[in-house]
């Protein structure tokens, strides 16, 4: 292990040398390195359609919004929906407010790729990287406002996202191994958990409870909870779907 650590260093050390004999060389490297090749899975239920909307609103989009106009707008949107659920014990009103924020964190987090494609203003590294952090802060917002809502025991809120967080871990360690960045499971992807997180606001209003197996329980808990169970399948399947296919591949010979 210490040979490695030892091989490391000195790689780093040239490199280092070479931009210090000649300013910019590291700087261009870093520039000109491709982004390694990946096949983009998207098979939810609405992505069809999605896509369409998409392109006709990248289309129309004035010129002077950037796709970094959009990364931000939906980064602040996600976290408006994390306070209006936050605020939701003293207005129940909040929860229409979450819904106008998912559907802007929806306009934002979806348009902005879609738009950096159309304009020919792709940055492959820096889009994937800023884009997967600010989804992480952006689901932490989102589920920390969920567990002050009282719509939604804290432990569901937590287990959610810690779920969330290791799908999204799942997924970015396939896209390094296999070069394949999935944006759904299962024909689920962010943008039916936005609407049925919408659909759920809007039944709040009505039946905050429901009757589960001669049980009562908060709507958002038997919800959360049916969620927390499908995410930790899809990480399960995932994962030992994705191992095996790379022992297969990488088989060592007897």
């Amino acid at each position: 292990m210490m040979n490695h650590l030892v091989a490391g260093t000195s790689s780093q050390s040239m490199t280092d040398l070479c931009e210090q004999v000649n300013p910019g060389v590291l700087r261009e490297m870093k520039r000109t390195r491709p982004f390694p090749e990946m096949r983009r899975v998207q098979e939810s239920w609405v992505a069809e359609r999605e896509r369409f909307v998409l392109l006709w609103l990248a289309d129309r989009t004035p010129r002077w919004v950037g796709p970094d106009h959009l990364t931000a707008l939906g980064f602040l949107a996600q976290i408006g929906a994390g306070i209006c659920y936050a605020l939701t014990p003293r207005s129940k009103y909040g929860l229409l407010g979450a819904i106008a924020c998912l559907s802007l964190n929806w306009l934002g987090d979806s348009l902005d790729g879609t738009l950096a494609r159309v304009r020919q203003q792709l940055r492959p590294r820096y889009g994937f990287y800023v884009d997967h952090m600010v989804d992480s802060f952006g689901a932490l917002a989102l589920m920390g406002g969920l567990a002050l809502s009282g719509c939604m025991h804290p432990a569901i809120a937590i287990g959610l996202l810690v779920a969330f967080l290791m799908l999204s871990i799942q997924s970015y360690l396939a896209t390094y191994a296999l070069g394949e960045f999935r944006l759904s499971f299962w024909h689920f992807g962010p943008t039916e958990l936005r609407i049925l997180l919408a659909v759920g606001n809007l039944a709040l209003f009505w039946k905050p409870r429901v009757q589960f197996l001669g049980a009562h329980y908060r709507l958002f808990d038997l919800g959360g909870a049916i969620g927390l169970a499908g995410m930790v399948l899809m990480l399960i399947f995932f994962t030992a779907q994705n191992t095996v296919r790379l022992y297969r591949e990488e088989r060592i010979a007897q």
